[in-house]
């Protein structure tokens, strides 16, 4: 039996007064995947870095936890595009230096259950189409056309993006002419797009099974943020050998290199801001500390509702976007996590994503949800970490884990609202252990060897999103994708403050993937138009270690 190896998921220093230097080319708020990529890429063109991060641990969404012997990752379930030779696989190498290894899913890497019937999503393009025709034997020709749409978008991303390493005026008139450039389809729906492939409502509720990835239904997403997630995956999915953990510890040293440093339990109260320039931050314990430059990754409502001075608030009047309605904050979730005695052998479990869902209606579903006139949850997403991670029977030996999500109203903890982490009462935790109980029960309904080997499990809320993650409402892909956000002055990485700037999810999409972007396109124009191109060289540029 392989010695399980002791490994500290926690990563980053832990701040404390007098351990940061006074100044800094560049201070970053926020260690999601954006500020972590912002970081690492300007301290390899030589700038000091120092990334301030409230929580525990580095990473954001990336980092992973354990309890009872177990250990889950929070939002790394499955990356695309990285376990071949790929342009976001090279991001990741030169972010870490090619430390950060990836390995492959199994070929079957969703499976999107519809009302008890299994349709698998299967790595490779033709792979893909010739699964699906097997289901609709009569749509060939739109599935077909629906994967050339997703590969002919996602190639022309670059075009629809190209504003956002602009300066923000020009970027404002690049939006104008962008229509010309791309597609019509930048600008609609998910079902707009759709149901001009098909009429077939079936395969439309099966080519949308993925809409968890990004939080929103058909009806509602922009078909841009559904199409990049649809093509991040046709070639399969991969996981971070070691475990989530393993991006942020990977890209740490790459910003260390340059005599930066990532600090954790280091809260910001706001940027510290003098004619409308930022000169630096101030910590929640007081602290000052200055740099020529500094990065928000923590989302648009927080960056201007929180690191905005009060004075530039009222100057740049923040409220016109933090009362947008379509900017406002995606869906919020819950999330099982579960511990089991047995290895995957033992207990016969595999990498497939599952997606199950009661029926095809996602927006009549969801819907329903919102109004508390549900009778089953609108999604139910369960992912195997433990199967991914080539290393785990060496740290875990004869354990395996599982996590259960699901979207959630904020508005049902009003009750709980400003209460701290276990002491929230007797009620609540009663919620809690419902819930827990119906999730678990999807589970074992999909895999009902794993019912006795059940050693451990909890359930967050999007109260515990909100404690750990600062957020504002419980979110977690930030601003919801319609399709008006895409045309907003202020998702873009230049703030109205001078030498402020947004990095991460915000600036580009969600997910790991439009994270890791929106730091590329923020460090470009960082360095502004004649500099930028140094970054698209560090990635040119790179070749692998013999």
């Amino acid at each position: 039996m392989a010695k399980a190896k002791k490994v500290n998921v926690r990563t980053g220093k832990r701040y404390r007064t007098g351990r940061a230097d006074e100044h800094y080319d560049v201070i970053v708020v926020g260690s999601g995947m954006g500020g972590l990529t912002t970081a690492a890429l300007l301290s390899l063109l030589g700038k000091k870095v120092c990334v301030l991060e409230q929580h525990y641990t580095a990473g954001g969404y990336t980092h992973a936890y354990e309890r009872e012997g177990y250990e889950w990752d929070v939002g790394v379930h499955y990356i695309g595009e990285v376990h071949k030779p790929s342009t976001m696989k090279r991001m990741f190498d030169v972010l870490s230096n090619g430390r950060l290894k990836w390995a492959a899913m199994d070929p079957v890497y969703d499976r999107i259950i519809i009302a008890d019937k299994a349709h698998d999503f299967v790595a490779g393009r033709d792979n893909f189409v010739e699964e699906l025709v097997k289901h609709f034997p009569q749509e060939r020709e739109a599935i077909e056309n629906y994967v050339a749409l997703i590969r002919d978008m996602s190639s022309s991303t670059p075009k629809f993006f190209a504003g956002q390493a602009m300066p923000r005026w020009m970027a404002a008139i690049y939006k104008r002419v962008r229509p010309l450039l791309v597609r019509k389809e930048f600008f609609q729906s998910t079902r707009e797009v759709l149901e001009g492939l098909t009429s077939n409502q079936d395969l439309i509720s099966v080519l949308t099974g993925q809409w968890g990835d990004y939080g929103q239904t058909p009806r509602d997403a922009a078909f841009l943020m559904h199409a990049l997630i649809a093509k991040h995956y046709l070639a399969g999915g991969a996981y971070p050998v070691g475990g989530a953990s393993e991006i942020a510890r990977s890209i740490i040293p790459t910003i260390q290199v340059s005599g930066g440093e990532v600090f954790t339990y280091a809260e910001v109260e706001e940027v510290l801001v003098k004619d409308n320039k930022a000169y630096g931050v101030k910590m929640a314990n007081g602290d000052e500390l200055y740099a020529d430059v500094v990065v928000s990754n923590i989302g648009l409502h927080k960056t201007l509702g929180k690191l905005y001075p009060e004075a530039s608030r009222a100057q740049h009047n923040v409220q016109q976007w933090l009362g947008e309605e379509k900017l406002n904050h995606s869906s919020s979730s819950y999330c099982l996590y579960a511990g089991f005695k047995g290895n995957k052998e033992a207990l016969g479990l595999d990498t497939t994503n599952l997606w199950i869902y009661p029926n095809g209606d996602h927006e009549g579903n969801v819907d329903a949800f919102r109004k508390g006139e549900h009778s089953d949850f609108p999604l139910i997403y369960i992912s195997f970490p433990s199967t991914k991670d080539p290393q785990w029977d060496e740290r875990f030996p004869d354990k395996s884990t599982v996590e259960i999500v699901t979207i959630a109203n904020i508005e049902d903890y009003e009750p709980w609202q400003g209460t701290m982490w276990q002491q929230r009462g007797d009620d609540y935790e009663a919620k809690k252990e419902a819930l827990a109980k119906e999730l678990l029960e999807k589970l074992f309904k999909q895999r009902p060897q794993l019912r006795e080997a059940l050693d451990y499990y909890e359930l967050s809320t999007p109260l515990s999103t909100q404690f750990y993650q600062h957020n504002s409402a419980g979110e977690i892909y930030g601003v919801d994708h319609w399709v008006e956000r895409f045309d907003k002055a202020c998702m873009h990485p230049e703030t109205d403050i001078n030498n402020l700037y947004m990095t991460g999810a915000d600036v580009m999409t969600a997910g790991v993937g439009g994270g890791l972007m929106g730091g590329v396109m923020c460090t470009m124009r960082i360095l502004g138009l004649r500099r930028g191109k140094e970054v698209m060289g560090l990635f040119k540029n790179y070749k692998e270690a013999s």
